[in-house]
């Protein structure tokens, strides 16, 4: 990972990011064309520079190059890369700027080293190495851990001894893979702070960043935990921490199938996977409802019903498009289980000191569970005494290791970096959490759980029928997509979804856009309307149905364009809106799952029509994995 003298931010959903792409194999294989695949699978996780090293006969083949991976691809082709050992990387520049010189492995003498993670204390480090006659050729931090490993391997001529002294002497985060030219029969994994992930295979290794990289090649999965290094040959693999002693692993099997993080036929993963939301969310709600009982079962939860009912605050804390969920979740659960929800941008909450107390819950909201804001804020309640609760989609993940209890979203992989299929679970597994706190609380009674219970186990279907309309808002984002700026507005549990439809819109259009409390509209936002901008507003029909319709009218006054997302035959606002959007009837409380359907179709269709990269949008990338 690139690194300079200062530090940049850039968001993912809203979210900081610093994250790349890792993939290591060992085996009887030539590993170039099993490395180049995985890093396909993770491109995703960064794409201005691609690189790859194999050993053939002990050698480093060193192959880098500045842009997406098919520029490697590329060079490969007319250089093949052999061996049967070998490690690659997909980089996202934080720090140095994108180029072929910036770009992963890294070398120092027999050392080669692809990274994840930002090592905080790298200039200081730099300064003693150079001092020791270490010349550079990088901005990056990444060489730092080749150079390290090469100076302390003169003292021991021992490679995990000179991996584990010069880990020892790194402070932030990695996920690292190093191979060495003396000993090529071996290949050294480890993290701190990033994820990575171990494939055990019939006499061949592979470690990765993410699942997805190796899924063709082996279901069986160990994950490494903090400060443990995994040493791998054809003959075996060891794990020991960073002190050399020994740590037994298991391994878990995978049920995804490898075609689950392939398009599917679709134009884009994000278009495939709006379309998997009536499967993501009924994989969600399965094996969890008890309707006959008026109850809901939370496996994994992690705390009894006693303690949930000693609850006098819940915390809810995420980034980006999960916190918009988490604002949703704040109506949720305090109109279902009547508990004060104070919710925060997970990097903001562990610095102004939060109130955490013994009979308070922290529910944490990551999609990837490796989320480092989201982890800090999880370790910050943790520590001072408080109960911890993710919501989460990737199994074994940091946090959902790290927390009491979890919720996991059955999303499946997720590949877009505009997230979809994750929120409307998330939303999903929200709602639940606030049922069993209110049944659990006497707030909600048996037939009012009931009740609710039949409501989502019709919204798979309704969201099949909410997809019908792409074609229309394909239409009606072609009469839009030269527009420099949109108004989301929504009232009640639809303003975040006003938040959501206009980041999505930012995220893979570049189109500036707001969404903003329709009643908040009149203290400032009004200024911006006339005639060029368009208004999406959302106007289900519930409680505030007429106050919105008053706020809409207003716009209308204005000039301002005016598309409107409606629930069922309501067809009172036709003659007053230029486009009318409408999604099936549901309850109020479920409603904001259908109505983020037209704001990820409304925004994909923008973006296709503007021609930008739909699923690797500019200056983004997955999940934030560091700080």
């Amino acid at each position: 990972m690139g690194i300079a003298q200062k530090t940049e931010e850039v968001l993912i959903g809203g979210e900081k990011e610093v994250m790349c792409g890792i993939v290591g194999y060992i085996g009887k294989q030539e590993a170039s064309p099993i490395i180049i695949e995985g890093l396909r699978r993770l491109e995703y996780r960064g794409y201005d520079s691609a690189g790859i090293c194999t050993l053939n006969g002990g050698q480093p083949q060193i192959y880098r190059a500045e842009g997406k991976l098919i520029n490697l691809e590329n060079i490969l082709r007319e250089s093949p890369a052999y061996g049967s050992r070998g490690i690659g990387h997909t980089r996202w520049a934080t720090h140095g700027k994108p180029s072929e010189l910036n770009a992963h492995p890294h070398r120092a003498g027999n050392f080669v080293v692809v990274h994840n993670g930002i090592i905080e204390n790298y200039l200081k480090l730099k300064e003693r190495l150079q001092a020791a006659g270490h010349k550079f050729n990088s901005e990056t931090d990444t060489e730092i851990i080749a150079h390290l490993v090469e100076e302390n391997y003169k003292g021991c001529s021992d490679f995990e001894a000179a991996v584990r002294q010069a880990l020892n002497q790194v402070q932030g985060a990695y996920a690292v893979a190093i191979l060495c030219s003396d000993e090529p029969d071996k290949l050294i994994a480890a993290k701190l702070g990033s994820p990575l992930v171990v494939g055990q295979g019939e006499g061949e290794y592979f470690v990765a960043s993410d699942i997805p990289a190796m899924l063709s090649h082996t279901r069986e999965m160990i994950f490494l935990e903090d400060g443990e290094m995994a040493v791998f040959s054809e003959v075996g693999m060891r794990f020991t921490d960073l002190a050399g002693a020994v740590v037994e692993k298991q391994s878990k099997t995978i049920t995804w199938s490898p075609l689950m993080a392939e398009k599917g036929g679709y134009k884009h993963f994000m278009l495939k996977e709006i379309y998997e939301q009536p499967r993501a969310v009924a994989d969600t709600i399965v094996g969890r409802l008890q309707t006959e009982e008026g109850d809901i079962y939370l496996e994994g939860i992690g705390l009894s019903d006693q303690q949930l009912q000693q609850l006098e605050k819940i915390f809810i804390i995420a980034c980006g498009t999960s916190w918009h969920a988490g604002l949703v979740g704040k109506f949720y659960i305090e109109k279902l289980a009547r508990i004060p929800v104070e919710i925060d941008i997970a990097s903001e909450f562990r610095y102004r000191d939060p109130i955490v107390t013994e009979n308070s819950l922290t529910v944490l909201i990551s999609q990837s569970g490796e989320t480092a804001d989201t982890l800090a804020g999880l370790r910050e309640a943790r520590g001072k005494g408080g109960k911890t609760l993710c919501i989460c989609n990737v199994v074994d993940s940091s946090i959902a290791r790290e927390s009491d209890g979890v919720i996991y979203t059955h999303a499946g992989p997720e590949i877009g970096v505009a997230s979809t299929k994750a929120f409307t679970t998330q939303l999903v597994a929200l709602f639940q959490l606030a049922l069993k706190l209110g049944r659990v609380r006497g707030t909600v009674t048996a037939e009012q759980c009931r009740e609710q219970l039949e409501g989502l186990v019709t919204l798979p279907r309704k969201l099949e029928e909410a997809l019908e309309i792409d074609s229309h808002i394909e239409e009606i984002s072609r009469e839009y997509v030269n527009a420099s700026d949109f108004l989301y507005l929504g009232r009640g549990n639809q303003y975040p979804i006003a938040l959501e439809g206009a980041l999505k819109l930012k995220e893979i259009s570049y189109i500036h856009a707001e969404g903003y409390p329709a009643g908040e509209m009149k203290h400032g936002p009004i200024a911006l309307i006339d005639e060029q901008l368009p208004v999406v507003v959302l106007v289900p029909r519930n409680s505030t149905y007429d106050k919105v319709v008053s706020n809409m009218e207003e716009v209308r006054a204005r000039g301002g364009k005016i598309i409107a997302v409606v629930s069922g035959d309501d067809a009172e606002l036709i003659d007053k809106v230029d486009a009318l959007i409408r999604v099936p009837e549901i309850s109020d409380d479920l409603m904001p799952v259908l109505t983020s359907v037209p704001m990820q179709l409304l925004a994909y269709h923008v973006a296709v029509f503007k021609g930008t990269d739909v699923d690797q949008p500019r200056n983004l990338a997955k999940s934030v994995t560091v700080e």
